[in-house]
């Protein structure tokens, strides 16, 4: 039977599950240290959790093209690859999680952020009550995240990009606290979330007079580009957050740099953004662009090229296409 991705919040075993998994990747020492991947400070452990936010980190410092700009598009964000690597990065730390779990058919839940919308995105909404996520702070102070001084088990943050988006140790190699300020005014946060109409929106659009087999995405495929990823990851329309983009704002704290994933909540907002994608495809097919064109500027975005992603094991876009035999999406 293939595993379901449900709603966190209608879904007690898949949250309890989450959490401990969680834990224990964050306990979970890898076979590297923070010289190995040049981190400067102590030489300090990596951990398993800790190696997906170094991979984020460095997928978003990666140029598109090579020796181009990174924050003008790169290696998982602006741009078409942005869905892929992020439904391969979720299938990794899912793979992760069963591991540790040992449990093969545990999925990850997704966070319908459109719902906490719809209800004026409260601060004080059930994903964030300590029974679930905790809630906002610096550091946050309750739920299973929360930074408890005198417990040497709580949960810290280890790795973190500086001001340059580069990979520093977190309190000078000693860690510290999960950081969360929801709902802050722009332009360091926003003050809204996304709500079903938004979604409806962005699933319904197609971009004016173009071939209905390109609505995926556009020349010249960055951040600019109009089609659907564009409207997904929250760059259209032009001046202001949407979309994937406006959940990292509107949780803002460590939701807002390049080592977001520090946060768990990051997982169960990219199930919910490849929840959204998986039905576009539903609807309009599985499609994806561009399929073949110039290297450069596009190499590493095309379909068959491949994603830049930790491990060794080498995926391309294409082979993220369709993922029925790994997960499908409950109600």
């Amino acid at each position: 039977m293939v595993p379901v991705r449900n709603n966190v919040l209608s879904d007690q075993s898949s949250l309890n599950q989450f959490l401990a998994g969680v834990s224990l990747l964050k306990k979970e020492k890898t076979a590297y240290t923070t010289k190995r991947f040049g981190i400067p400070g102590p030489d300090n452990p990596v951990y398993t959790y800790d190696l997906f936010v170094f991979w984020h980190i460095g997928a978003t410092n990666l140029a598109i093209p090579r020796g181009g700009d990174p924050s003008l598009r790169n290696a998982a964000h602006r741009g078409p690859v942005f869905l892929p690597w992020h439904r391969l990065m979720l299938i990794s730390l899912e793979a992760n999680l069963r591991r540790v779990l040992k449990n093969d058919d545990f999925a990850l839940p997704y966070w319908d952020w459109s719902a906490d919308g719809d209800d004026g995105s409260p601060t004080d909404a059930p994903i964030w009550s300590a029974a679930f996520m905790g809630g906002q702070g610096d550091p946050v102070s309750d739920g299973p995240f929360g930074y408890f001084p005198d417990d040497p088990g709580r949960f810290t943050v280890r790795i973190e990009s500086d001001i340059n988006g580069k990979p520093v140790q977190a309190g000078g190699g000693t860690g510290r606290g999960l950081v969360r300020t929801f709902a802050q005014e722009p332009p360091d946060g926003w003050t809204k979330l996304p709500d079903s109409e938004d979604v409806k929106a962005t699933l319904n659009y197609t971009p004016p007079g173009i071939d209905p087999e390109d609505r995926y995405d556009v020349v010249d495929f960055s951040a600019d580009s109009d089609g659907f990823r564009g409207r997904l990851e929250g760059w259209l329309p032009r001046g202001r957050p949407w979309m994937h983009n406006q959940v990292h704002q509107w949780v803002g704290g460590d939701m807002g740099p390049s080592s977001s994933p520090n946060d768990p909540v990051f997982y169960l907002h990219h199930c919910n953004v490849d929840r959204i994608w998986e039905s576009w495809m539903e609807q309009y097919g599985r499609l994806y662009a561009p399929t073949t064109a110039p290297d450069p500027p596009y190499g590493g975005e095309r379909i068959d090229d491949i994603l830049t992603f930790g491990g060794s094991q080498q995926f391309t876009p294409g082979n993220m296409l369709d993922v029925s035999r790994r997960y499908t999406y409950g109600p």
